[in-house]
């Protein structure tokens, strides 16, 4: 029989692509290694395992070809707070994002949250293309209902394919649709080869991503959505009287690692965003196209330790500066490194302020109505940093730092001028809570009272 590549291709495409997430990743590993559980429920006969065992062989001899249905292993790690890339590997090869998809049907379901579009407790309906999708999924049925907070939970633990369909089809009117405002999204944030064309990464080989646009949209997530990024913490999520749990099993063992999101299709391997936050310093990291979830995790590991071990070299880490410090300003003059993260840490609550650059004194009332605290998140070399610092601190704490004021103050320390950027008018609680938020987030921030010594 005359059968072309063509015939076998289209006959055999959605076997090709019928890999996705499972019930966890220990089942995907189980499909991926070959050990079909199949046999446990049916007795298959000698010529159906043949058949079964022909068809395999004609798919890998037929599709082995076809570049589009080969994983690509891809990385990058970047400083969350500077971008500064510190590791990367064909961090610009196209390839699939399976379930990493779900970050972006994530990142616009918070801007709705933020924007009154969406409540957390309001119960989104559930229609039968929602119910209609393939595991991973909750089980979910037309006709009813799923609270917002419950989707999210559901797309961050369980990677809920019908989940991301819902909030999908809340905000777009339909997934389509619903994709188009995701790709859209994507150019804004600077994601340049991301195509987006469903909610959630099931197979579609036209939905395509780079480990660099990911890291790009993971910084996004924890800079504009910090209030909302614990999501990604959750260990676990009872729904429907189970409790399903995070597959990134990576949270439970390596240190300061509190998020992102796994993926996998055959055709995208093993996927992992990931950050980590240790000493005030947060990394994000990505791997795409891993072999398994095990090595894929091993690879996550190895690369943020190698740039855990590696300082900060962005251009605009703060230099902080304090009276009777002369090499700090002096080697910000000169064009050295800054001061390394830890010794930023360890001077950022001894910063001080000389006597001309002092404020106006504070009178009784103003003192006694307990709201002229501050938090002060840097020093730095140009009064520009630290403007976009202090923008940063306010995408990443709005809703605390909403009624405060920005201000950029110099500092001249023998011979040489730092800005500090600091976030005034709030009470003692208040202050204490930004830079709970600021660190938890990997930035650097001191609560400054009304009575610090100037």
């Amino acid at each position: 029989m005359n059968v072309t590549g063509q015939t076998v291709r289209s006959l055999l495409l959605a076997f090709a692509w019928s890999g996705r997430e499972t019930e966890g990743e220990q089942a995907t590993e189980r499909l991926a290694n070959g050990r079909s559980t199949l046999g446990s429920a049916f007795s298959i006969t000698p010529f159906v395992r043949g058949l079964c065992g022909a068809l395999a062989v004609l798919a890998v001899t037929i599709l082995a070809p076809l570049p589009a249905l080969a994983a690509k292993y891809a990385a990058i790690v970047v400083d969350a707070r500077t971008g500064e890339v510190l590791h990367e590997e064909n961090a610009d090869t196209l390839t699939y994002p399976a379930s990493l998809t779900k970050m972006m049907t994530l990142y616009l379901t918070f801007d709705a949250l933020d924007e009154g579009r969406l409540r957390l407790d309001q119960a989104l309906p559930v229609s039968a293309w929602a119910e209609a999708q393939s595991p991973t999924k909750l089980g979910l049925r037309a006709g009813k209902t799923l609270r917002v907070e419950q989707a999210i939970l559901g797309l961050v633990t369980k990677s809920a394919n019908d989940a991301s369909v819902v909030l999908a089809e809340a905000l777009g009117g339909s997934e389509a649709k619903f994709a188009e405002m995701m790709t859209r999204k994507a150019r804004e944030l600077g994601m340049r080869n991301t195509v987006f064309r469903n909610s959630n990464g099931l197979p579609n080989m036209q939905q395509v991503t780079t480990a660099r646009d990911f890291s790009i949209l993971s910084r996004a997530m924890l800079s504009d959505h910090s209030r909302y990024y614990p999501y990604f913490s959750r260990r676990a999520f009872v729904y429907g009287g189970r409790s399903l749990n995070n597959h990134n099993r990576l949270m439970s063992r390596y240190e300061g690692m509190d998020g992102i999101k796994t993926g996998y299709t055959v055709a995208s391997g093993f996927n992992l965003a990931a950050s980590a936050v240790r000493d005030g310093r947060r990394l994000v990291a990505v791997v795409l196209g891993g072999k398994s979830a095990a090595s894929r995790d091993a690879r996550m590991e190895a690369i943020l330790d190698k740039a855990f071990d590696k300082p900060s070299r962005g251009s605009e880490a703060p230099v902080v500066a304090r009276a009777g410090d002369e090499d700090a300003p002096r080697s910000a003059a000169k064009g050295r490194p800054p001061a390394k993260p830890e010794t930023i840490a360890q001077l950022a609550s001894t910063v001080s302020t000389p006597a001309a650059v002092r404020p106006p004194a504070r009178s009784r009332d103003e003192e006694a109505d307990g709201s002229k605290w501050g938090v002060q998140v840097g020093a730095f070399s140009t009064p520009e940093a630290s403007k976009r610092a202090l923008t940063q601190a306010t995408k990443q704490a709005p809703f605390l730092l909403r009624a405060a004021k920005p201000a950029v103050t110099p500092v001249k320390a023998n011979g040489a001028t730092v800005y500090r950027a600091r976030m005034v008018g709030l009470d003692e609680g208040t202050a204490r809570k930004v830079c709970s938020e600021l660190t938890r987030s990997g930035h650097r921030c001191v609560p400054v009272s009304p009575n610090e010594k100037l």
